[in-house]
């Protein structure tokens, strides 16, 4: 399993590097990574399509007779992601898997998990929310206490399981969310996301737009209830 708690982290850095400046990613670029993640897409792919994108506009600006515009979204290089995790796919046939610790690997240790999730368990409880999200995010921070009290008890265990338990828990909690928001918030927000996305389509696959936006909502609606996000990786952005 790749290191995927430094995933978000090493795009970011990777995208800011080749544009040449310190430009802050949008929620639609978070949105756009998370769906490179969720659907396995290695790190080392993401950055070889980073790359690769970046080389190709550096190439075009040298044989432009005038000055060619500025790449302001990762999104802008979906395109040539897809092409380096089919490169990547060929390549790897026949490949070892490789092996390892993922917990020693990550450099996350059990007592720093455990903290997370009592704190976004108490973030949980904490909400100010419209039936019926109120009683699932008392299901979904009781669940947290719980993990937390299992890794107390028996530290050991694989980051990748627990992580994905995480998100199902998430998308549990978006699920009553979605439930409890106003039509006309969810309307306005989805046409936010169509707006920023247009320029990128002719980039993007028909799924992955979905994708994008779908992580684009959850993101929005999750910060405008004051609500964490529970996957480990946002555990090193505290």
């Amino acid at each position: 399993m790749q290191n995927y708690f430094n995933y978000f982290t090493e795009i970011e850095e990777r995208f800011q590097q080749r544009r040449g400046s310190l430009l802050m990613l949008s929620t639609l670029d978070w949105a756009l990574i998370e769906t490179w993640r969720e659907a396995g897409v290695p790190l080392e792919a993401v950055l070889r399509g980073i790359d690769n994108a970046f080389d190709k506009h550096d190439a075009k600006t040298l044989r432009a007779s005038r000055k060619t515009r500025k790449v302001n979204g990762l999104a802008w290089c979906a395109q040539s992601v897809l092409e380096a995790v089919e490169q990547a796919m060929d390549a790897a046939i026949g490949a070892a898997p490789a092996t390892g610790n993922d917990a020693t690997d990550s450099g996350f240790d059990s007592i720093r998990i455990e903290k997370y999730l009592e704190e976004n368990a108490s973030a949980m409880e904490a909400a100010q929310l419209n039936p019926p999200a109120d009683a699932t995010a008392a299901e979904v921070a009781s669940r947290l206490r719980s993990l937390a009290l299992s890794l107390h008890v028996e530290p050991a265990g694989s980051l990748e399981e627990l992580d994905r338990t995480l998100t199902v828990l998430e998308e549990k909690m978006f699920a009553a969310l979605l439930t409890s928001t106003q039509e006309e918030e969810l309307v306005a927000l989805r046409e936010q996301a169509a707006r920023e996305l247009a320029p990128y389509r002719g980039k993007m696959q028909a799924v992955q737009i979905k994708q994008v936006q779908q992580q684009f909502l959850q993101k929005r609606i999750l910060e405008a209830c004051k609500l964490p996000r529970l996957s480990l990786f946002y555990m090193s952005h505290g």
